[in-house]
């Protein structure tokens, strides 16, 4: 279970350009920005490149998928390499499907699982900045914003020390998300060819069986 729920909160990341942030000087601005514009988007679909780095293993583990999100709070991950995993999030429920088995689950019977469905649609709604369950601190460079969530919910800090989400200051939308765990293990996705307010079908987001 920690294994999955892990891989699911890979979804929101983006590779790191290295650059250096200072606290904003408009806070209530880039609040109010970020909200419009997340909140005016429809759907999105993007490739991604997710990295997990282990302490245990010398070189980072990297998968390949697409993402995809459709209002109201439907998402997709389709990891296609080095392995195939489906996950399917939609109306409180999920399904997760491997290349041997598929799993069925309510997520609100399971609270870790439906703060991770939080993130993940906050992120993409602009309401991560007003998430009870994290203290936000926003600072920015040239080209990008970081919003560094440490989590103040106890489901939440038994798993995470913070995440970071990074943002292209040019259309506001999530470039990386970075996931450092208590143990010192992080986990980063990187997406790419994004395609936002495109026409996505519904059926992708049936809970498969």
């Amino acid at each position: 279970m920690k294994n999955n729920i892990l891989i699911i909160l890979c979804l929101l990341s983006l590779g790191s350009i290295a650059q250096t942030f200072t606290p904003v000087k408009d806070d209530t601005y880039i609040r109010k920005k970020f909200t419009e514009v997340s909140q005016a988007t429809t759907s999105i679909k993007s490739d991604f490149v997710q990295e997990k780095n282990l302490s245990m293993l010398a070189e980072k583990v990297t998968s390949k998928g697409v993402f995809y999100f459709k209002q109201k709070n439907m998402v997709r991950l389709e990891y296609t390499q080095p392995f195939k995993y489906l996950l399917v999030m939609n109306n409180g429920k999920a399904t997760i499907k491997d290349e041997t088995k598929t799993t069925q689950m309510d997520m609100h019977r399971t609270k870790i699982f439906q703060q991770v469905n939080t993130i993940i649609i906050d992120c993409v709604h602009g309401s991560a900045l007003t998430n009870p369950n994290f203290k936000v601190t926003i600072s920015e460079s040239k080209n990008q914003l970081k919003l560094d969530m440490k989590p103040i919910a106890k489901g939440m800090k038994e798993f995470f020390d913070n995440i970071v989400i990074f943002i292209d200051k040019s259309d506001y939308s999530v470039l990386k998300m970075q996931m450092n765990e208590l143990s010192g293990d992080n986990t980063i996705i990187t997406f790419t060819n994004k395609e936002i307010n495109g026409n996505i079908a519904d059926n992708l987001f049936a809970l498969v069986k």
